[in-house]
């Protein structure tokens, strides 16, 4: 699969047209889902449709940036064709009456949506195992996860079926999948990207945004979805100007700030952060250092309480978001209930998967009286603790008055360089009946989630493991709303690594 630029250029071109595209990724799906199992449902007939209308615009002169790209969708992002699932019992049958915000734009600049992804049911999980459908594989290695949430969107571009998804990332749904799939995944700053037609998790941390092969790719979709969205009011309306106009500019000078010893503690097991993901991060910070930036060491902030706020955050939100599905006003109904009660209690058990079952108990108990100020309250403090000790290290300090001194190495970074994930991709089952496990997946993820900063993972290099070749990749995060920054970091590091395809 060509990667979606290359696209663009050949179908605006005439060198081919969007109808041979998207016959020719149809025809990879077919080929690959069947192993794969990374898309929910494949739509043939209106792909086809969309990409003749693609055709048609371009011959009546329209301007496409993304004329003839074949995309597929999480499945937890509205569609007005097909069915939104969210990989979910509960939501099984269900059609959206309209396109999520993020859809919308990418069809209007020519993209063709060919499939839903697979996902963690109500992308709750870090391993893809918790859906309905059935766990994605890693194209790499199919006995193993390729993370989650957003399993689904990073299979399908790390095999070439599409070379653009759109996931959803709540506390590094996005970020990890691309760095088990070898894939780039970029989560923009919280509110940058509506979640109009999201369905909704944690409302406060939920985040759309692109998986591609390559950080162009990434920049060209994210500039497309960017933007201010009058039906979500969370959704910035902060210019996000144009991120493809510099990326390929380095930037000088460039402070990258690298945790001290090059890793970090916690990692999901007791063995601590693989030694693969210490290699990546050296390598990564080497890459940069080469091209010019300077790299300090920091330590991260309150790393060790990220993972459980956001746990505390999250289900609590999950909770009340959720409450909605009851087999009244919305999702699966229980057959022949005996009374309202039952009729509750049977539609919710039924629709639920045992994680969103877990997390809904737990988020409930968060928020019930008696504890709400012990866990909630206490959580939401830490999270404003967390999100300060980032600003720190990423944003100006002001001066006092009369300090006129050069900056020295406690100024703040353009960007971090950590870990996407606590090691490369795992077996599947390896952790399916260790929630704690899955949960700690989240360690180098949560915090950034929670701060509201936008991170990318970059794929940095190949390693051995258990007999297989496994991709492992860096996250790098930047200040708010410093996308185009980020991504011109990002590139810098892209140009410097050759990553393995599949």
């Amino acid at each position: 699969m060509l990667t979606a630029r290359d696209i663009v250029d050949a179908v605006g071109s005439r060198r081919t047209s969007a109808a041979e595209v998207v016959a020719m990724a149809l025809g990879r799906i077919d080929e690959l889902n069947p192993r794969l199992n990374a898309l929910t449902q494949v739509f043939h007939q209106r792909a086809a449709e969309q990409a003749a209308a693609v055709d048609i615009r371009l011959q009546n002169g329209e301007d496409l940036p993304l004329a003839g790209v074949p995309i597929v969708l999480k499945d937890n992002i509205c569609l007005a064709w097909g069915r939104t699932t969210c990989a979910s019992r509960m939501l099984e049958n269900y059609r959206s009456p309209f396109n999520a915000t993020a859809a919308q734009r990418l069809i209007n600049a020519g993209a063709v949506v060919v499939a839903k992804a697979n996902l963690d049911e109500f992308a709750m999980g870090a391993s893809g195992e918790h859906s309905v459908f059935g766990p994605a594989k890693n194209p790499h290695d199919t006995t193993r996860t390729c993370g989650g949430s957003s399993s689904g969107s990073a299979c399908a571009v790390a095999a070439g079926m599409v070379p653009l998804a759109l996931g959803s990332d709540t506390g590094g749904s996005i970020r990890q999948p691309a760095s088990h799939t070898g894939t780039v995944g970029f989560k923009p700053t919280y509110g940058r990207v509506s979640r109009w037609g999201l369905v909704a998790f944690a409302s406060s941390l939920d985040q759309i945004g692109p998986m591609a092969t390559t950080v162009t790719d990434a920049a060209l979709a994210y500039s497309i979805i960017a933007g201010r969205d009058d039906n979500d009011l969370t959704s910035s309306s902060r210019d996000p100007g144009d991120p493809l106009a510099d990326i390929e500019k380095p930037i000088e000078p460039l402070r990258v700030g690298v945790p001290a010893g090059g890793t970090l503690g916690g990692a999901s097991s007791s063995k601590g952060t693989h030694p693969a993901v210490t290699a990546a991060l050296r390598t990564a910070a080497d890459a940069l250092r080469d091209a010019g930036a300077e790299i300090v060491e920091i330590e991260l902030p309150h790393t060790e309480h990220a993972v459980a706020a956001y746990y505390l955050i999250a289900p609590a939100e999950a909770s009340s978001n959720l409450a909605r599905f009851d087999g009244v006003r919305y999702g699966r109904r229980a057959d022949s209930p005996a009374d309202l009660e039952d009729l509750y209690v049977r539609s919710r058990t039924e629709g639920f998967g045992p994680e969103v079952r877990r997390r809904i108990m737990l988020g409930t108990h968060i928020l019930s009286s008696g504890y709400y100020d012990a866990y909630y309250t206490t959580a939401l403090k830490a999270r404003r603790v967390i999100k300060a000790g980032y600003d720190a290290l990423l944003e100006p300090k002001p001066r006092e008055p009369g300090d006129h001194s050069e900056a020295d190495s406690t100024a703040p970074c353009d960007a971090l360089l950590m870990p996407a994930a606590p090691g490369p991709a795992f077996r599947l089952g390896e952790k399916i009946d260790d929630p704690l496990a899955l949960y700690l997946e989240d360690v180098y993820t949560a915090g950034v989630s929670l701060a509201g900063l936008p991170a990318i993972t970059v794929p940095v290099l190949t390693a051995e493991t258990e007999g297989s070749a496994l991709p492992v990749g860096v996250q790098l995060v930047a200040s708010a709303w410093a996308e185009d920054r980020l991504l011109r970091v990002a590139r810098m590091l892209e140009k410097q690594i050759t990553a393995t395809p599949v």
